[in-house]
């Protein structure tokens, strides 16, 4: 999972990112809003942790953007504990608020518990054009016919089916099919994605699985 971590403050910046590290995240590392929508131009983030008091563009307006618009959980890290502050956060579109100074392994049981939760809320079954995927059967039919797919590209069609138009990065797709210790090289994915695309075709999916040059893949629907 890669988490993106927003903070003005250096030292609180170093010492999130050390425990996230050790606890088997990857991490990209912003100091302030605007340097983070940046690098999200070329990266993903399935969470972040947002300083509520920063330069320019504060941790509120921030996490209103990254949840409207990017679809990403975020948890509020400020020095300030009155409800007024909490109830602006959680308005702005926060999942969860944690008070300066804390404990890493709370911030690491409410990243948990997020992500947990993000996941239990996956359609176990997808209907997109005349496509429906089905994670409990591990199906996919296309109109009357269904299709047997190998579980990668069924779990490759899965990721990228669940934020149908949302470019998914490279590293971001790896990981969540073979997953952070695979020792595998990029040919993999680009194999997968290639024999997905042309059983897709085959069988008349009104959908496309589009290369982003330098970034990625991601799931164009057609009209029917």
């Amino acid at each position: 999972m890669n988490i993106l971590v927003v903070d003005d403050d250096v030292n609180i910046q170093t010492l999130v990112m050390i425990h996230l590290k050790r606890a088997g995240y990857e991490v990209i590392a912003a100091k302030n809003g605007e340097e983070a929508l940046a690098l999200l131009k070329d990266s993903w983030a399935d969470l972040a942790l947002v300083d509520v008091m920063m330069p320019g563009m504060d941790g509120f307006a921030l996490t209103r953007i990254l949840s409207e618009e990017y679809d990403i959980p975020v948890i509020l890290l400020t020095a300030k504990g009155a409800l007024e502050d909490k109830e602006q956060g959680f308005l702005a579109g926060s999942d969860d608020y944690l008070v300066k100074p804390f404990e890493p392994k709370e911030l690491l049981y409410r990243i948990a518990v997020i992500l947990r939760r993000l996941d239990k809320t996956f359609k176990p079954i997808m209907m997109i054009g005349n496509v429906t995927i089905n994670r409990s059967t591990h199906e996919v039919t296309v109109g009357k016919q269904t299709l047997l797919l190998p579980l990668k590209e069924f779990e490759l069609l899965s990721v990228l089916s669940s934020k149908p138009e949302q470019v998914f990065t490279r590293t971001n797709l790896m990981e969540k099919v073979w997953g952070y210790d695979y020792e595998g090289d990029d040919q993999t994915l680009n194999t997968h994605i290639k024999r997905l695309r042309q059983r897709l075709e085959r069988a008349g999916a009104l959908m496309e699985i589009q290369t982003i040059r330098g970034i990625g893949y991601k799931l164009d629907v057609r009209a029917q």
